[in-house]
């Protein structure tokens, strides 16, 4: 993990690989962003003048690198895209901020040591460029032969290049209480939110259920977290119907996974819920060549709600959080479920599975129904559940549904906080009647038009009675398929542990919606 640290050094006398300024998009051109007027008076006060010369607008997401001034002990300086200048008496924002300290953490892999001085205001501003630079030094090299020295052999080439490692906030304020927190704050969220993306990029051959139990069991552990794992013949003694029946295919048998953090002074309870499908083939309905390669990543919902649990452990938040991470794997074999088998779900309710495909709701289903009867106050379940919702959102945005308007606002505002996109969806009672089935209880498949929703709707019938619930859809953002962006790696992004933690923040301080 790359080590970050605030300082208080001048950007001329840091040792260091490069110095990372801000640069915006002005009304005549590019103008330098507070934080490097330091490194601006070096270049006498030009250094607007050369980045516009060299070609930079200020844009986001635009690095220019070019070399330091005389006397600096760092070579290089690096300017970083802001965006469009913001208005009188506004501010870069957050996610701006983030954004930026992401891209030319990823700009300077290989780098020993990178000294940013963006504009930090204050204490929140410093967080999101320390969070947004942890983010973007992220990388996943452990299978790779001339990959990092840390590879899964041992091995490591000369010329592989290694995340940032380490990183200096410039401007920042080592002694003070709130400064030190928000550092603190980034670096236990970005550690575990990169643990996260670690398990979604690990093949499924060295990721089944119960190795990514075995994690899950160490890591609460070494926290203080409570955890009970339910292994195939307990799952099979308590009537777990809709684990069992996704995962009967497979030679690697499922697991459920409690995971509990308590806090002395909590007034509320959270119990979040994951699917954590480690490989999807589909089942017998078995997927298509071109949409099977990247279904590691079926377990993103799942890693996104060990991490979030994790974190809160780790910042000692005043809430307490339940995890349940639902892993399975889906294979088509001789045992595995068929279309037109009915599974008795953990919940009583009977289901028909019209499509093995649609495996994700059942594990929910089970774990949301056994979720339920620690009476929370809120069940938030975590999915790359349809395709339907990635076509209505496409790949940056995922969707919320709840049973309650306040619940799902107070999420959407817990999610644009986190800098993590998502858009309220609605629950049409009318596609419900979709589901009905002759044989069983529901189905697990209904309309086609409008299937994200139809899955909201159909995990809802196994919520507790009177239990606050909603509902994200992951399953866009969760595995970024194209280039990196931001702080955004190639392949799994670990989407909704910011807002899950954000949401947990925002509870203990007597804000649950």
């Amino acid at each position: 993990m790359t080590a970050l640290t605030l300082s208080t050094a001048a950007a001329s006398g840091l040792r260091a690989d490069a110095i990372v300024v801000g640069v915006a998009k002005g009304a005549k051109g590019p103008v330098v962003a507070p934080g490097a007027e330091a490194v601006d008076k070096a270049y006498d006060g030009k250094l607007a003048s050369v980045l516009e010369t060299l070609g930079a607008s200020g844009a986001e997401g635009e690095v220019t690198k070019l070399p330091a001034p005389s006397g600096f002990k760092a070579p290089v300086v690096l300017a970083v895209g802001l965006g469009t200048v913001p208005e009188k008496d506004e501010t870069y924002g957050t996610d701006a901020l983030r954004r930026a300290a992401g891209t030319a953490a990823r700009a300077l892999s290989g780098s020993k040591k990178a000294a940013f001085a963006l504009p930090a205001e204050d204490a929140e501003d410093a967080g999101a460029i320390a969070e947004g630079a942890l983010l973007g030094a992220y990388s996943f090299d452990a299978y790779k032969e001339n990959g990092s020295a840390n590879g899964k052999n041992g091995k490591g080439a000369k010329d592989a290049k290694g995340p940032l490692a380490e990183i200096a906030l410039l401007g920042g304020k080592p002694r003070d209480k709130a400064y030190k927190a928000a550092v603190e704050r980034a670096t236990a969220l970005s550690e575990e939110l990169n643990r996260a993306r670690d398990l979604i990029n690990t093949p499924p051959n060295d990721l089944n259920p119960e190795a990514f139990a075995a994690v899950a069991t160490a890591a609460a552990k070494e926290h203080g977290i409570k955890v009970q794992v339910l292994d195939e013949k307990a799952l099979t003694k308590g009537g777990f119907g809709g684990i069992l029946g996704v995962g009967v295919g497979s030679d690697a048998p499922p697991r459920l996974v409690k995971l509990s953090y308590t806090s002395s002074k909590a007034k509320k309870h959270l119990a979040f819920v994951g699917k954590g499908i480690t490989y999807d083939s589909g089942g017998i309905s078995l997927k298509p060549a071109g949409h099977n390669e990247t279904m590691k990543c079926d377990m993103a919902g799942a890693a996104a709600v060990f991490a979030a649990v994790v974190t809160a452990a780790r910042l000692g938040l005043e809430v307490n959080v339940t995890g349940w991470l639902a892993l399975a794997e889906n294979m088509p074999s001789g045992s595995a479920t068929r279309p037109g088998d009915v599974l008795r779900m953990y919940s009583g309710k009977t289901v028909e599975v019209l499509n093995t495909d649609a495996e994700g709701r059942l594990v929910l289903a089970d774990a949301i129904a056994k979720a339920s009867e620690d009476n929370p106050d809120a069940i938030v379940d975590v999915a790359t559940l349809t395709g339907a919702m990635m076509m209505a959102l496409g790949s940056r945005t995922f969707g919320i549904m709840a049973n309650d308007d306040a619940f799902r606002a107070a999420i959407h505002d817990a999610s644009e906080e986190a800098g993590e996109p998502s858009w309220p969806m609605p629950l049409p009672e009318h596609l419900k009647k979709g589901m009905d089935s002759p044989t069983a209880d529901i189905a697990n498949m209904g309309e086609r038009m409008g299937g994200g929703l139809v899955a909201g709707l159909f995990l809802r019938e196994f919520v507790g009675e009177g239990i606050t619930w909603a509902h994200l859809d992951i399953a866009g953002p969760a595995f970024n398929e194209g280039g990196p962006f931001g702080y955004t790696p190639k392949g799994g992004t670990g989407t909704a542990v910011r807002t899950l933690v954000r949401l947990a923040e925002r509870t203990a301080a007597g804000d649950l919606g």
